[in-house]
């Protein structure tokens, strides 16, 4: 089993994929330790000050005016704790849950928080041992924090609360293990539940994690779903006898965005010694333009990849980042500040819902040319194998648009809403947690967009035979066949629908055209 080791430095993203997707373990590295030490220190002086410090012998939030007696702060820490884990609704993806506490663990091992070692080294412990706490869809607004989120996250270190326990290479894919009482969980693994001190529970909960923990997956995600949109439009174009003239470098160069001109590498590198495009070159072809859906696949995707690039971005600094309040600055200070606001990435993860929208949206339209028999030159209505009797990818069609319609809905921003909360004193909010939500189900329904797509395209370009595709969709074409027939009458379809989807989200269709072109940009 891999072991990523979390300094003082970001995690990257690859990191955050092998710890949340991947069950890798997780240590921290003697420069941390260190850190975290000296930083505890600042915090014990801090404790016997007879002047008030944040969260540390003040109560929070619209109570920070509450001077709290030195006896009663390990109950003040435990109470933060237990009140704001009061997330409800469905159980978020565990690895949404792995994501948030190594991102919480790498800003404890800045020593810019103030916690004792223990504390850091608990979590690391629990993330090693695959045990996951239960944390809710609803509860963060996204300022000071993912606060309800984070709080399940601790309460769990504390003994309390339930968990999930996974360990990796012990369970199936997808499994989520079973819920039990955390206090068990932890006995199992040997740990000792958590007795928080001054300022560790406020620690805990003050950051982006959760938010940031999405944004990082969903820029993985859609790297490979950007690639898997260039390989279904260049199947499209090509089983629309569609040209790739458009996808000249040249033509490219003319407007300089780099995500267009990768995409347009990509059809160029796909399409290449494709028989069907070939066979309808030259002076022969009265088409003088093809489709915006098709002519125009680089310029959106290409947009769409600019977006995610900068999301990546965004995502770079703030796992750089060492999010708390107050925090202990380098010079041994504790400083309230508001760097816990969620807006920098609220704000990608909106961008980036209205770019999977827009993929998914050409996409379809992309399909349904290829149905439509005046708009397919040449192709039966529907792909039907008997069109009347069978319909063919008639209905498969429909659910595209169903899903395209949820993503468009699903683009409304989330960080453009602000609703007040703690007596006004938390007066402006993010919405991060809440536009990490739906970006997740974005990325699910563009991944089903395009498998249906590449069904679609692949059976098209089955029906031009005996003209032969180009080697690398020849390629992805073979390897849906694996499970997937090609044409002839109609079958129940969901089954291989669900095939494709997989054949996409798991990379296997990118895969397979890279074996031909070798590695797309």
């Amino acid at each position: 089993m891999n072991t990523v080791t979390v300094s003082t430095g970001p995690v990257s993203f690859a990191d955050v994929i092998a710890v949340a997707r991947h069950g890798a373990a997780v240590a921290l590295s003697p420069d941390a330790e260190a850190e975290i030490v000296a930083s505890r220190k600042v915090i014990d002086a801090l404790a016997h000050d007879t002047a008030p410090h944040y969260g540390v012998s003040t109560g929070f939030g619209a109570l920070a005016t509450r001077h709290i007696p030195v006896e009663r702060r390990t109950q003040l820490q435990r109470s933060l704790v237990r009140s704001h884990a009061a997330g409800s609704g469905p159980e978020v993806e565990p690895e949404v849950t792995r994501a948030m506490m190594l991102l919480r663990l790498s800003t404890l091992a800045t020593g810019r928080t103030g916690v004792r070692l223990a504390v850091a080294r608990t979590y690391a412990a629990m993330l090693s041992a695959g045990i996951t706490p239960v944390v809710h869809e609803y509860g963060s607004l996204g300022c000071s924090g993912d606060l309800a989120p984070l709080a399940h996250c601790a309460l769990a270190a504390m003994g309390e609360g339930t968990v999930r326990v996974v360990r990796p290479g012990e369970t199936g894919p997808g499994d989520t293990g079973t819920a039990i009482p955390a206090a068990q969980a932890l006995a199992a693994a040997g740990i000792t539940p958590l007795v928080l001190a001054e300022k560790e529970g406020l620690a805990l909960i003050n950051g982006t994690d959760g938010m940031l923990g999405m944004l990082v997956m969903a820029c993985t995600d859609l790297r490979l779903l950007l690639v898997t949109a260039d390989i279904t439009a260049a199947m499209s174009v090509e089983a629309l006898l569609g040209t790739d003239a458009a996808f000249g470098a040249g033509l490219q160069s003319l407007r300089p965005h780099p995500g267009q001109a990768a995409s347009a590498a990509n059809m160029r590198a796909l399409l290449a010694g494709s028989a069907i495009v070939a066979s309808h070159r030259g002076p022969q072809d009265t088409r003088v333009q093809d489709a915006y859906s098709l002519r125009c696949s680089p310029q959106v995707h290409g947009a769409a990849r600019d977006t995610v690039a900068h999301a990546s971005t965004v995502a770079q600094r703030e796992l750089a980042s060492a999010i708390d309040n107050p925090v202990v600055t380098p010079d041994g200070r504790v400083l309230s500040n508001g760097n816990f606001h969620g807006a920098p990435v609220g704000y990608v993860l909106d961008f980036l819902a209205i770019a999977a929208a827009d993929l998914a949206s050409i996409a379809e339209r992309r399909t349904d040319r290829m149905l439509d028999v005046a708009r397919s030159h040449g192709l039966p209505p529907f792909l039907a194998g008997d069109p009347g009797v069978d319909s063919g990818h008639m209905i498969a069609q429909y659910a595209q648009a169903a899903i395209v319609s949820d993503m468009k809905r699903l683009a409304a921003p989330a960080s453009v809403d602000s609703i007040p909360s703690s007596a006004m004193q938390e007066d402006h909010v993010s919405m991060g947690w809440s536009a990490g939500r739906k970006l997740r189900r974005a990325i699910d329904g563009l991944s089903r967009v395009l498998a249906i797509e590449l069904l679609t395209a692949a059976r098209a370009l089955d029906m031009r035979a005996p003209l032969a595709p180009a080697a690398a969709t020849a390629a992805v074409t073979a390897g849906l066949r694996h499970a997937v027939h090609g044409p002839g009458g109609d079958r129940f379809l969901a089954p291989e629908i669900e095939y494709a989807v997989t054949y996409v989200a798991s990379g296997g269709a990118v895969r397979a055209a890279e074996d031909v072109t070798g590695a797309l940009e």
